[in-house]
């Protein structure tokens, strides 16, 4: 029988595979500048994909899905033909921020089609470095691939309706992994309005890193998720951010501890501070 895929790769393990047939490195950095930096330096064969045209289809009205709601199926399975990923295809995603940016929301969406073999690489490009991974500037040719065929996301979200009445439910759980300073409203440098979810409570994702800057190991994020959940069923958990991307990072982390992924809510504190507050 195979093995499950793990969520995550070691940057040694990834020097091991990288020239697999079948592998795909994404570079998913989302940093100001990070095309322009991605055509100066980049893991030797990463393509890159971009959060706000390729991983999202941004409204002209944030109250309408938050700043970064997904793509429709047809235009991420456009996507993936472009980028010659194909269900065979052995996925490999890195940013420059550990997962905490776009890497976390494409391991999210490749898993939430169904698609097996993807990682994140654990500690991103920085990591990468230090073990001598190969890094150039070479322009990498995409072998574009037949349409991946897409039956829809089959991983759970939630929906903000959903979201109020369980952040209002002493039997569910909605987790916000802001930043501290965010989730207590005493800054907001991205959305118009400072603040939380009433009834949320605040697990900021860079409690899933150790002092480098790498996950966490399983055994160490099960026992930290464990106690959160406190017997709650995944099915009444709710993660979310600013956007919907970087609760992906939790996401990320919770598979990482072999528990079952909970629900995402996409449109996070951008679509629900322009609705509910």
């Amino acid at each position: 029988m195979t093995q499950p895929t793990s969520p995550l790769i070691q940057a040694k393990e990834l020097l091991v595979l990288y020239n697999s047939k079948n592998l795909i490195l994404v570079d998913a950095s989302n940093s100001k500048n990070a095309y322009e930096n991605y055509h100066h330096q980049h893991l030797d064969k990463a393509i890159f994909i971009d959060l706000n045209t390729d991983l999202a289809d941004i409204k002209q009205d944030f109250a309408d899905g938050g700043r970064h709601p997904l793509p429709t199926i047809k235009q991420f399975s456009e996507t993936l033909s472009r980028l010659g990923i194909s269900k065979d295809s052995h996925v490999v995603v890195y940013d420059d921020k550990n997962g905490s940016n776009a890497s976390a929301r494409f391991w999210w969406m490749l898993k939430a089609i169904g698609h097996e073999k993807v990682q994140v690489l654990d500690g991103g490009f920085q990591e990468a470095e230090r073990v001598g991974f190969p890094i150039n500037a070479n322009q990498v040719t995409i072998h574009k691939t037949q349409p991946y065929k897409i039956e829809g996301w089959k991983l759970p979200v939630a929906a903000m309706a959903e979201v109020e009445k369980a952040s209002q439910d002493q039997n569910h759980i909605v987790i916000d992994v802001r930043d501290s300073e965010r989730y207590r409203g005493e800054k907001e440098p991205i959305d118009l309005i400072a603040g939380h979810i009433p009834g949320a409570i605040n697990i900021p994702f860079t409690k899933n890193l150790d002092e480098n800057g790498l996950f966490l190991s399983s055994d160490e994020l099960k026992e930290k998720y464990l106690n959160i959940f406190d017997g709650i069923s995944p099915e009444n958990i709710i993660v979310h951010c600013g956007s919907g991307v970087t609760a992906c990072h939790t996401l990320l982390a919770i598979a990482s501890a072999g528990l079952e992924i909970p629900k995402l809510y996409v449109g996070s504190w951008s679509e629900w501070s322009r609705n509910k507050v």
